[in-house]
């Protein structure tokens, strides 16, 4: 796949607006390491989901500058640290869009839940920003045949981004890396073998700590390089990828808690094995993982929990014990929370373009 196209400069350069909102996800069996150029040390498989989203605009105008020209406002404040972040990526990219040095961008963002606390806002941002470039390379090169071409190109400029935004492009559950004929450079829906239990999946997600986290997750990944359990993490990751897919297939709700919850621990045990090692799970991470445990042991309700790279819990749990996981988020779990704050989504089905 050869996505450079030094051809590919406008004519008349236009004046435009395009917005497209984007999920974040999370991950069932976690990504953690990576090479050069964004590719993963393992593969991995996430939900993507319905509520939290990215809503990003981007205007674009003829530049009268030489170099990369971004103002970014997020949540309707100017962000410089974005600003320069997303200036670094599209000069990365440049040799791909080669329009992106003829405009000067004005970046609108606002998130549906906390940025940087480990709701994967990345994802959803870099995700819905690779979508929007997409969508002005369709517009005014007409380069895609068709829908399939254009989001695996979004989801291969969104990995180059940030590694798990390529798996936003899509809804459900999807895949990134060398799995199920899968790839390295793009992540890749998983639509065939999938039970109907998984298909419309609660995630709450509890927070438990709302500020941006205290170790990035770039860094995060660059620590793998050097962690002394590495290997043993990817063959770990590899086995369990394969085993969650038939799982997932066969409907089999305890190995599927059994694997995504051990896949979550691993992530953190990962973390606080590193050189410098650290932790982001907080005493009341602690406290409801402890709390859910006793929940499903006593009530048989098959509810487990995950993590990201941050404090926060989702809590995963089929459609049909809504009601009764809802009301022991209440009684139980909410007092671990930061003022009360749950966000209660579900498995989605992908972006979506805005009308403007």
């Amino acid at each position: 796949m050869n996505y450079n196209n030094p051809n590919l400069i406008f004519n008349d350069i236009p004046s435009g607006k395009i917005g497209w909102s984007s999920p974040s996800n999370i991950a069932l069996i976690k990504y953690w390491g990576k090479k050069d150029l964004q590719i993963p040390t393992n593969a991995s498989l996430s939900f993507t989901l319905n509520n939290c989203q990215t809503e990003t605009i981007i205007e674009f105008s003829p530049t009268y500058n030489d170099g990369c020209s971004i103002e970014f406002f997020l949540e309707g404040i100017p962000n410089k640290r974005f600003a320069e972040k997303t200036c670094l990526f599209f000069n990365r990219i440049a040799s791909i869009f080669p329009f992106i040095k003829q405009l000067d961008f004005k970046i609108y963002s606002k998130n549906t839940f906390p940025h940087s606390a480990g709701i994967a806002s990345s994802a959803s941002g870099m995700s819905a920003i690779a979508l929007i470039l997409c969508d002005i390379e369709n517009q005014y090169f007409n380069t895609f045949s068709n829908e399939e071409e254009f989001y695996k190109k979004a989801s291969y400029i969104a990995r180059l981004g940030s590694g798990s935004a390529c798996r936003s492009i899509y809804g459900g559950l999807v895949s990134w890396g060398e799995i199920n004929k899968g790839s390295n450079l793009y992540g890749s829906p998983v639509i065939d073998g999938v039970s109907d239990v998984f298909k419309n999946y609660h995630d709450s997600i509890l927070i438990v700590d709302s500020e941006e986290k205290k170790v990035s997750s770039t860094v995060g990944h660059g620590l793998m390089n050097s962690n002394p359990f590495k290997n043993g993490r990817y063959n770990q990751a590899s086995a369990n990828i394969s085993k969650l897919i038939d799982i997932i297939g066969k409907g089999d709700l305890n190995n599927f808690i059994n694997i995504v919850e051990s896949e979550a621990l691993t992530l953190h045990a990962m973390m606080m094995t590193s050189l410098p090692y650290y932790l982001l799970m907080k005493p009341n991470t602690i406290s409801i993982i402890e709390r859910i445990w006793q929940f499903r042991n006593e009530k048989e309700i098959p509810v487990c929990f995950t993590l990201d790279a941050g404090p926060n819990i989702h809590l995963l749990y089929p459609h049909s014990y809504d009601d009764k996981v809802k009301i022991f988020i209440k009684n139980e779990l909410l007092q671990f929370t930061s003022n009360n704050t749950v966000i209660h989504d579900r498995v989605g089905n992908g972006p979506q373009k805005l009308n403007l």
